[in-house]
């Protein structure tokens, strides 16, 4: 099969590899027809994280099982699903808490599980990680392009949404116009935020927060637009969502934060070293909650709102390529010509 591979700094290239194969019982290997370049793949693409060289890429595939093994009960050949950005088991002490992304025999979809970004992937554990499509919503390619965000961005802005408290009639604060803190914006709106401010740097991005719900736009950077929402709003906010993971994102997150608010924190850390924002949570008694998405737990919730209508993350694929054209997305992301970067694979 054909799979992108990471190569090294600014380096993806797109090989034959082995297919992955049934190894275990509760494995099933999956044919991919959609996958995505993560912010977050950009991290070793910089070369900003350590990564094997070489070793298969991506994280959000969806497509269709065309093999079980003798112990998966819930999917058959020809299924259509979608597959969080983590491999869980269900069946463990966190996996029934809703902490899949700690699950006690959790996996990646790299090294013999092909990576994301290929034409097929093995899963390991299917039962407690595919998710599937409805069959009236299979092939709908519409219907599918709103679905892939679930498999990461969309499920980790409601993460971030949740875990900062959002609820009806609330104003929050959203950090970060990236594709997480758009879907921010979106699942701030779905839990019934009144003001949602969105902060961040890029015209064409918070066009499409003010299309998912934003009600006010911040552009300015650091000290300034601490200034600003806090002069806006009186004082600060009780909910903030945090989607860079940088230092200086943090820093931003805390001071606009209300003391007794709330920072619901799911940026990749990077870079934070010094963490001047402790001083403020301990301060102004600000709690810091989130981490890691657990996708698994959020998917089906989400899931029905899409495929009633009510909840369309699309908008933040901006640009569209083939498996070949992998490199030209990361490429693309790296120098924020787009949002977030939609594969196509016709395996």
């Amino acid at each position: 099969m054909r799979a992108a591979r990471y190569h090294g700094p600014g380096d993806i290239r797109v090989e034959e590899v082995p297919k992955p194969e049934i190894e275990a019982p509760g494995d099933a290997v999956v044919r991919v027809t959609h996958t995505a370049v993560c912010g977050s793949d950009l991290w070793f693409y910089r070369g900003e994280t350590d990564r094997e060289v070489p070793s298969p890429v991506g994280h959000e595939p969806m497509g269709v099982v065309e093999e079980v093994g003798d112990d998966v009960v819930s999917l058959e050949p020809g299924d259509r699903v979608l597959a969080p950005f983590a491999i869980s088991c269900g069946e463990c002490e966190f996996c029934r808490k809703g902490l899949h992304t700690s699950c006690a025999n959790r996996s990646s979809w790299g090294g013999d599980n092909g990576g994301g970004q290929g034409e097929y992937v093995k899963c390991p554990t299917a039962d407690g990680t595919l998710v599937k499509v409805p069959d009236r919503h299979a092939d709908d390619e519409e219907t599918l392009r709103s679905l892939l965000p679930l498999t990461d961005v969309m499920s980790t802005g409601h993460h971030a949404a949740v875990s900062a408290g959002v609820e009806p009639g609330a104003t929050c604060a959203v950090v970060g116009d990236g594709a997480v803190g758009l879907c921010g914006v979106l699942a701030a709106r779905r839990l019934g935020a009144e003001r949602i401010i969105a902060m961040g740097h890029h015209e064409d991005r918070l066009a499409i927060a003010e299309e998912f719900g934003a009600t006010d736009l911040v552009t300015a950077r650091g000290d300034e637009a601490v200034e600003e929402v806090t002069e806006m709003t009186g004082g600060g906010v009780n909910h903030v969502i945090e989607a860079v993971g940088a230092e200086s994102s943090m820093n931003t997150a805390f001071g606009v934060a209300r003391p007794g608010g709330t920072v619901g924190y799911v940026g990749v850390p990077a870079g934070v070293e010094e963490a001047e924002f402790l001083g403020a949570a301990f301060g102004d008694n600000i709690a810091l909650r989130g981490g890691v998405a657990p996708v698994r737990a959020y998917i089906e919730e989400l899931m029905a709102d899409v495929l009633q209508g009510t909840l369309d993350p699309a908008p933040v694929f901006t640009k569209t390529v083939d498996l070949d054209g992998v490199p030209e997305g990361y490429a693309a992301m790296d120098e924020r010509e787009a949002v977030k970067v939609l594969v196509e694979i016709d395996a």
